[in-house]
């Protein structure tokens, strides 16, 4: 059996770039990564969610929402839990 590159499967199974369907995915994909960023930042500064949701002011279950799906959140929060909760920076790109 053939092994394909994921690139392929997701042209194949999604369409390709600029599809809807396509670009759903990827903007599913990138609220998910943001997610995992915030959770690994928090494991590397040794912070339980509820000591981070104190540090921003913000309920323990809604950090987990917020690294089990980054999406339900304002750029002001994301900034906020980067910033004030982890000491870091934010840095966002935009392509076009």
């Amino acid at each position: 059996m053939e092994t394909k590159p994921w690139n392929e499967i997701k042209d194949t199974v999604y369409g390709i770039k600029g599809t809807p369907r396509r670009d759903k995915l990827e903007r599913e994909f990138e609220t998910f990564k943001v997610g995992l960023l915030l959770k690994k930042a928090r494991e590397e500064k040794d912070l339980t969610q509820e000591q981070l949701a104190q540090l921003v002011d913000k309920k323990r279950t809604y950090i987990s929402r917020v690294e089990n799906d980054g999406s339900n959140m304002t750029l002001k929060t994301l900034f906020e839990i980067v910033e004030k909760g982890l000491g870091g920076k934010v840095k966002i790109e935009i392509e076009v």
